[in-house]
């Protein structure tokens, strides 16, 4: 409960700070920030139709598409960070003064608000729909591909969007600082500073077929198995040993804890990893 709560809690600052991002900086700049916002925040210039409504309005399919991936834990998140960045769209924007001086200035701090928003609530398992839905799924699919590098890809055609509904080429471009700025906020907030560091999981248990099930299916993760046995009781049992990214953390040691509540587990922090899903040659 108290993990849920901090998680939720966490999702809430995050969309708070991922509207604010909208509302101030690139809704009034006619700044395309990408993703389903970007769509919206076009919509708004052409018809002024509220951005956060219609940006609910269109995750409808993609919400019931991440379900049936992710099942209810990060359906839960996701509709609540959904939901919560729509309705702070909406409620800030008529409250707040927005900044229309250096336009620069308002696509890189636009930028900045928005991968760190997105960041928190990709932290605590959870997103804010649309493209993070999308490439919340790649990334499962294929670890090796950051979330923020698929994020980016898929931005571009909303950006040659723009470039038309605003008839300008320069909000495009202003876009695509917006947007590069936020990606790699994205991945040095949940990745660190380096793309191959990460998290090590160590996990001493009876119940290991059980626990290492889950994390290749619902992480996914590799595990390495080692024989161990207890010192004390001397009982036969596993060591599991995980190598993850920070976001990842939290929900291994969940699904770890919730299988087996008396496993003995040890995350510490690796600079380096060199491997499938971290860096190696066929990185992207």
């Amino acid at each position: 409960m108290k993990q849920n709560i901090k998680d939720y809690l966490i999702i809430t600052a995050g969309a708070f700070i991922y509207s604010l991002s909208v509302a101030i900086f690139t809704s009034p700049n006619n700044i395309a920030p990408g993703g389903l916002t970007g769509i919206a925040t076009m919509l708004n210039y052409l018809f002024s139709l509220p951005i956060g409504t219609f940006i609910l309005v269109m995750n409808v399919p993609l919400l019931f598409w991440g379900y049936k991936t992710f099942g209810k834990g990060f359906f839960a998140k996701t509709i609540a960070g959904t939901v919560l960045v729509s309705l702070f769209i909406d409620i800030i924007t008529p409250l707040v003064t927005p900044y229309r001086g250096d336009i620069m200035l308002a696509s890189i701090f636009g930028g900045m608000l928005n991968g760190i928003g997105i960041a928190l609530i990709f932290s605590r398992g959870g997103s804010t729909g649309g493209t993070d839905v999308i490439a919340t799924s790649i990334h499962k699919a294929h670890p090796h591909i950051s979330i923020g590098s698929i994020i980016l890809i898929s931005d571009a055609v909303i950006i040659i969007v723009a470039a038309f509904v605003y008839k300008s080429i320069e909000s495009a471009l202003y876009a695509v600082i917006a947007i590069f700025v936020s990606t790699k906020l994205i991945d040095t907030i949940t990745y660190g500073t380096s793309r191959n560091n990460g998290k090590l999981m160590l996990i001493i248990t009876s119940s290991y077929k059980e626990i290492v099930e889950s994390l290749l299916t619902k992480i996914p993760r590799g595990v390495t198995m080692i024989d161990a046995k207890g010192g004390y009781s001397g009982k036969d049992k596993k060591l599991l040993i995980c190598a993850l990214r920070p976001n990842q953390v939290f929900r291994a040691n969940t699904i770890a804890k919730s299988i087996d509540p008396d496993a003995f587990i040890i995350i510490t922090t690796a600079n380096t990893i060199n491997g499938a899903g971290f860096v190696n040659k066929h990185n992207i």
